[in-house]
C-alpha cells in the first residue's frame, strides 16, 4: 500500500510496517515470513480458508485498527467515533443490499459468535433446539457438550438419509412435531447440497419455532446468486465474512426488522464489547467486492472446480457424498480405498496438499480417524487455478490415496503451488 507524505512523497506503508516489525520483534517477523514461505509451497484445499483480497487487507491494517467504538453508530460509549460510525453504516447498508435483508449486524467477530448472539436473541437456557446432529455435519455450536450451545440448551439432532446422504426432511418434521423446539437450525459444515429453506420454513411455522439459517459455508455463494438465499425464509441468518466471501475472518447476522433490536442487543452488550472497527471496514470492502460483476464469475469457477474434484475423487475410487456437490465444498468417503481420513490428511500434507479429515454420517470409524475428507476450492480459485489445474490436483490426490507417499507428487505440487503463489 502506498500513501503520500507531505514532506517525502509516496511511501510504501507495507514495507515500512514490515521493517518496523523486524526491528521490534524479529521472532514474530521470522514466523510471518515462514508462514508466507509455507503457503508458497503448498496447495490449500481446506474448505474453511480463503485469501483475503488486497483491498480488504489494506482496510484491516488501516487506522481503524486501534479505534475503540463500543456500542452502535450514533450510540457509542466513547467520543471520536464519527468516522467509525460512517464505516459501520456503510458496511451495514452494503450487507443489507447484497443479501436483500431488512437488518444486518456486522459486529460479530466470528460466525460462532454470531450464532451465540442468534441464540441469545431468541432463546433462554434450557430451551429445545432442533439442529443437524454433529455426526451428520452439524457445527459445534449446534449442540456439542464442549460448546456453550450444548451446555445451555437442549439439542435434538436430525440427520441425512443413509441411501443418498440428503437431509431427511420427513425426520425433521417428525422430530419438530414431537419435541416442539423453540428454534430449528438449518445448515451444516460439510453438507455439499443446498438446503431446502422453504421446507424448513414450513416445518418451523407448523411447530411455532424460529428458523435460524446456519449459512457460514455458503455465504459467498448466496452473495453471488449461485445458492438459494435463506434470508427470505429465516428469522435469523448466521453468515461468515471469510470463506468464499474473501473478507476478514468474522461473522454477520441478517434478520427480520422485528428482531433487529433483539439481535443487536444480543451482540452488544450481551456477548461482545467494542467492535473491531478495522474488521468492520474490511467487511464493508468485502461486501462491495462481492457485489461487483467479477465476483459471480469467481464463485462460479469455485463451484465448477469443486465438481471437477468430486469427479476426480470418484474416478480414484472414493465416494463423494450425495454423488457430487452444488457448492465449493466436497466431502468424500474413503472407505472404498481402505484409507482413513486421518491417514489421507497425513499423506496429502506430506506432499503439500492441505485438506481435512471429516467424520461422515453413519461413520463406524472413531472421530479422531474418520472415514472421510472435506475439501474446498475457495483458495485455489482465488489464486487463479481452474478446471485444468483441479483435474490434475484430483489425479494427484488419487495417487496419494491409492499408494501412500509419492515423491513425484510432492514435486509436482510444489511446481503448481509456485506457479500460482502470491496471487489473490
Amino acid at each position: 500500500m502506498t500513501v503520500t507524505d507531505a514532506a517525502t512523497g509516496p511511501v510504501d506503508t507495507d514495507g515500512a510496517r514490515s521493517a518496523a516489525l523486524f526491528r521490534a520483534d524479529p521472532q514474530v517477523a521470522d514466523l510471518l515470513a515462514a508462514e508466507a514461505e509455507r503457503r508458497a509451497g503448498t496447495i490449500q484445499l481446506l474448505a474453511g480458508e480463503n485469501l483475503t483480497s488486497p483491498a480488504v487487507l489494506a482496510a484491516l491494517t488501516g487506522p481503524l485498527i486501534d479505534k475503540y467504538a463500543e456500542g452502535y453508530p450514533g450510540r457509542r460509549h466513547h467520543t471520536g467515533c464519527a468516522l467509525a460510525d460512517a464505516a459501520e453504516l456503510l458496511a451495514v447498508d452494503r450487507a443489507r443490499e447484497l443479501f436483500t435483508a431488512p437488518h444486518a449486524n456486522v459486529q460479530p467477530r466470528s460466525a460462532t459468535a454470531a450464532m451465540l448472539a442468534a441464540y441469545a436473541a431468541l432463546l433462554r437456557p434450557g430451551d429445545v433446539v432442533l439442529a443437524m446432529s454433529l455426526e451428520h455435519g452439524g457445527h459445534l455450536s449446534c449442540g456439542s457438550r464442549a460448546n456453550f450451545s450444548g451446555r445451555w440448551f437442549d439439542f435434538v439432532g436430525y440427520g441425512v438419509r443413509r441411501e443418498d446422504g440428503l437431509i431427511d426432511l420427513d425426520q425433521v418434521r417428525e422430530l419438530a412435531r414431537r419435541h416442539r423446539p423453540k428454534a430449528i437450525v438449518a445448515g451444516s459444515i460439510s453438507y455439499p447440497r443446498h438446503p431446502d429453506w422453504a421446507a424448513f420454513r414450513e416445518i418451523a411455522d407448523e411447530t411455532d419455532a424460529y428458523l435460524v439459517a446456519a449459512a457460514a459455508q455458503t455465504t459467498g455463494l448466496v452473495a453471488a446468486g449461485l445458492a438459494p438465499s435463506p434470508v427470505p425464509f429465516a428469522d435469523v441468518t448466521v453468515a461468515a465474512t471469510h470463506k468464499l466471501l474473501r473478507g476478514p475472518r468474522g461473522g454477520l447476522l441478517l434478520c427480520t426488522a422485528e428482531l433487529a433490536e433483539r439481535v443487536d442487543r444480543a451482540v452488544f452488550p450481551f456477548s461482545q464489547g467494542g467492535a473491531a472497527m478495522n474488521e468492520v471496514a474490511g467487511k464493508a470492502v468485502a461486501f462491495a467486492e462481492a457485489a461487483a460483476p467479477g465476483y459471480r464469475a469467481y464463485a462460479q469457477r469455485a463451484v465448477s472446480g469443486a465438481r471437477v474434484l468430486a469427479e476426480g475423487l470418484a474416478r480414484a475410487g472414493a465416494r463423494p457424498l450425495t454423488g457430487g456437490t452444488d457448492t465449493h465444498l466436497v466431502t468424500a468417503d474413503l472407505a472404498p480405498l481402505g484409507v482413513t481420513g486421518a491417514e489421507a490428511e497425513r499423506r496429502c500434507a506430506a506432499a503439500g496438499l492441505l485438506l481435512g479429515k471429516c467424520a461422515l454420517p453413519y461413520d463406524e470409524a472413531p472421530p479422531s480417524e474418520a472415514s472421510g475428507i472435506r475439501l474446498g476450492t475457495g483458495t485455489v480459485t482465488s489464486q487463479g487455478m481452474g478446471t485444468a489445474e483441479l483435474t490434475e490436483i484430483a489425479a494427484l490426490l488419487g495417487r496419494l490415496l491409492a499408494g501412500g507417499t509419492d515423491v513425484r507428487v510432492g514435486e509436482r505440487v510444489r511446481e503448481l503451488a509456485g506457479a500460482f503463489a502470491g496471487r489473490r
